[in-house]
């Protein structure tokens, strides 16, 4: 068990940017409240957007201030995404010696704070220290193997059975089942069935456990599944498999759930691209212990950060034009042009529920991960690869 930290250890600030995210949010302030960290030197402030371009927020506002008096809640008169939520937040906190960042659908483990200051207080020009980012609940892996067939008329793919819906327990789990390999990517699918991908022969997924620390004796799961025409797909979890036969109308099936709970990496720090995009490393790696060593990387991740207050003179605050997706990006580049460095520190562990505010893969995404990810190329590169960059953008864009 962790000692909490002495008194002298230093003033940190905590900045939070919620926009509607309601429980998620309150979980998030919670577990802030828990670190193992002088009450009197930790300060944490909400930023609450307006949501859907009304000046209301979800009601959350006044449910922390009445429950946790002890987070200072600003209340933003615009949706000012996360680069200007977080730029107001830190301007409320001018004094302190660091300032860390959370996604407010993030939780820290109560240790969290002080591995990430003894990373920054060992080397001066470390601007930023990032935690181990996990996937807020373990997964199970399931393998699916099938008969394949091809289209024809142009469309080469082997394709196996077509994957449109997930359930653990009651829950709606689609949107946070992990598609490993051996998936043919999203496509443009029957309007009942959104985000809809084919396999291949072969393929394999993860379902969340749920709620957080459940294990799969007693948790029951399905898939929705179908076909262009009826087939028959095993599907194996540990030493368990079930052979279905698949209808062409989307049908739901239950599956067994005996593969060991697996947790599984989000971010490790972020790798940088020759084409200007960020990558979260570590991305969908289970946590086995290859990323139990700290290193140096390249670039931190806004999900959950710790920033020195000398790097935040220097650099100052985001690029609020950006709004959403890549602000953390800009920022560790700006800062790296400035002699920063960054250091992944495994001791500290946060918790992620991916993309719960923003929807991975939803236009508004592709929309801002597209966009920003050129214009933050545009101002740190040569305009010869930016215009490389956009062109191999506008062919891929061309293709689809």
């Amino acid at each position: 068990m962790s000692t909490p930290a002495k008194p002298t250890a230093g003033t940190v600030g905590v900045v939070v940017v919620n926009y509607g995210g309601g429980d998620l949010t309150f979980r998030c302030l919670q577990s802030l409240l828990a670190s193992e960290w002088p009450a009197e030197q930790l300060r944490i402030v909400l930023v609450d957007n307006p949501v859907d371009g009304a000046l209301t927020s979800d009601g959350l506002a006044n449910r922390v201030a009445t429950q946790l008096p002890a987070v200072r809640v600003i209340h933003s008169s615009r949706n000012r995404g996360f680069a200007g939520g977080c730029n107001l937040g830190m301007q409320e906190l001018p004094d302190t010696d660091f300032v860390a960042l959370v996604n407010n659908d993030a939780t820290v483990e109560p240790g969290w704070l002080a591995p990430l200051i003894a990373a920054l207080r060992a080397d001066e020009t470390r601007g930023g220290a990032c935690p181990k980012i996990l996937f807020a609940t373990p997964y199970v892996e399931l393998a699916l193997h099938s008969r394949t067939h091809r289209r024809g008329r142009g469309d080469r793919r082997d394709l196996g059975v077509r994957v449109s819906g997930a359930r653990v327990g009651t829950d709606d789990a689609w949107s946070r089942v992990q598609l490993v390999d051996g998936f043919w990517g999203t496509e443009p699918t029957p309007a009942d069935e959104p985000g809809a991908q084919w396999t291949a022969s072969t393929a394999r997924l993860r379902l969340p456990m749920t709620p957080m620390g459940a294990t799969p004796e007693g948790v029951s799961a399905s898939l929705r599944l179908a076909a262009d025409e009826p087939t028959s797909v095993t599907i194996s979890s540990g030493d368990q498999t079930v052979a279905l036969d698949v209808a062409t109308t989307p049908t739901w099936h239950d599956l067994p759930l005996a593969g060991p709970p697996l947790e599984i990496i989000n971010n490790v720090g972020t790798v940088l691209n020759p084409d200007g995009s960020g990558a979260d490393r570590g991305f969908l790696e289970p946590d086995d212990g290859r990323f139990d060593d700290p290193v140096d990387v390249e670039a931190w991740c806004g999900a959950a950060v710790l920033l020195s207050r000398a790097y935040l003179d220097d650099v100052e605050g985001f690029d609020e034009r950006l709004f959403l997706y890549y602000e953390d990006v800009e920022l560790s580049v700006r800062g790296s042009e400035r002699g920063w460095h960054y250091r992944y520190v495994p001791e500290s562990v946060v918790r992620h529920v991916h993309s719960a505010t923003s929807v991975e893969g939803s236009s508004l995404a592709r929309y801002y991960n597209e966009r920003n990810r050129l214009l933050v190329l545009a101002r740190h590169e040569s305009l010869g690869h930016t215009l490389r960059a956009s062109g191999r953008t506008l062919l891929v864009t061309g293709s689809y």
